[in-house]
């Protein structure tokens, strides 16, 4: 095997066509209340628009792992793919009817392109690392963060705009992206072929303990964030004016970005567990204060909301690692396709809950819900800790 020297370009190059690649995530949330104007769509379809994207996010990720996709061609020309066939997705609300189930079927068509971008974006950078792996994890998952989060940036910029615009700025960029990575990142030394998924391997996986253990403490963590990350705009809209939601919106989700860096440095030290362990704790205490907290005066809510933007996802790429280092060894690609499906399944029943919930609570009750997945993530975690 080839030990070239890394270009210095390569892990930059990635990281932002992550960020770009990433984009059209949340761009559904970013205009909902411009598309509910717009197509008089009922209120508080928020839950349903995030869960479309999620359930197309886990369909893709199943049919990739089952063709094998990555491995049969080159993954930087996946990426490509996925970005243009992602950007035209999201595209597609420029074109179609308006009603809420053109907006499912475009976030779920999206959704579905995105398991081309975010894994593949993950392979592509194993690639490229034989060591130091995690800590270039912090650093394409604080990409992934930062593009969920740019298309609040994008509303808030352009108050003027009309959300076609918005639109149609976040599927530019998403193509560029795709473009950045096929043009700038070539096949790494270290490609190696994945794990083909083996559906049989679910009960194998789960029967190791110390997998057990990391994959359940990221279920708990999945419990919490993206339900946290789409319903952050409810608590952020009683403390500033309509027109700054979107800008505050994106400073909550966009710190998560310095807590995946940061915690990916640290693991260098201290290890993925203990770090994905004080991360958890501190977002856990987050959902417990916020019924207090959410309801103080402005500056310390809007604080509050930002730190807890920075801890709730900072421990997403100690979990991947994590994941990765604890899969046996013969089944590791099944073992992470299990552990991201059933991870963003589970993302949908929070969200669904706190949809439900929006209509009876007020937005500082909404969170302190989201508690159990951390909890529970904790006490998953014991084994790996005690070893650590």
């Amino acid at each position: 095997m080839t030990s070239s020297p890394r270009p210095a370009r390569i892990l930059p190059a990635i990281v932002v066509s992550q960020l770009a690649g990433s984009s059209t995530w949340f761009a559904g949330n970013a205009v909902l209340r411009d598309l509910e104007a717009a197509w008089h769509l009922a209120p508080g379809a928020i839950g349903q628009v995030t869960s479309a994207v999620q359930l197309g996010f886990i369909a893709g990720t199943l049919v990739f792992a089952l063709v094998a996709i990555a491995d049969r061609f080159s993954p930087r020309r996946v990426f490509l793919l996925c970005a243009l066939a992602a950007a035209l997705a999201n595209a597609a609300l420029l074109a179609a009817p308006p009603g809420l189930a053109t907006l499912l079927a475009c976030r779920f068509a999206t959704g579905f392109f995105l398991a081309g971008i975010y894994p593949v974006g993950m392979k592509i950078a194993s690639g490229w690392y034989r060591s130091g792996l995690g800590s270039a994890l912090g650093f394409l998952v604080g990409a992934l963060i930062l593009g969920t989060a740019f298309p609040h940036l994008l509303k808030a910029l352009g108050q003027s705009w009309p959300w076609e615009r918005v639109v149609a700025g976040v599927s530019l960029t998403c193509a560029a992206g795709g473009l950045v990575m096929v043009l700038l990142v070539p096949d790494g030394p270290y490609l190696s072929r994945s794990q083909r998924f083996d559906a049989g391997a679910l009960a194998r996986v789960f029967a190791v303990r110390e997998f057990r253990a990391s994959a359940c403490g990221y279920f708990g963590h999945m419990w919490e964030l993206y339900a946290f990350l789409a319903f952050a705009p409810l608590a952020i809209a009683r403390h500033v004016e309509p027109a700054q939601v979107s800008l505050w919106s994106f400073w909550v989700i966009a710190a998560g970005a310095v807590g995946c860096v940061a915690g990916g440095l640290a693991s260098l030290r201290f290890g993925s567990a203990r770090v994905a362990a004080l991360q958890l704790a501190a977002s856990g205490l987050c959902c417990l204060a916020s019924p207090l907290l959410l309801v103080a005066p402005a500056p310390v809510a809007l604080g509050f909301l930002v730190f807890w933007g920075v801890v709730v996802s900072g421990d997403s790429p100690q979990f991947s690692a994590l994941n990765a280092a604890n899969a046996p060894r013969e089944w590791v690609g099944s073992a992470l396709t299990i552990a991201n499906c059933i991870g963003f399944a589970i993302t949908i029943v929070s969200l669904q809950l706190l949809s439900v919930l929006a209509e009876v609570l007020p937005a500082h009750w909404l969170f302190v819900w989201l508690a159990p997945g951390p909890a529970l993530g904790l006490l998953a975690l014991r084994p790996l800790l005690r070893r650590a």
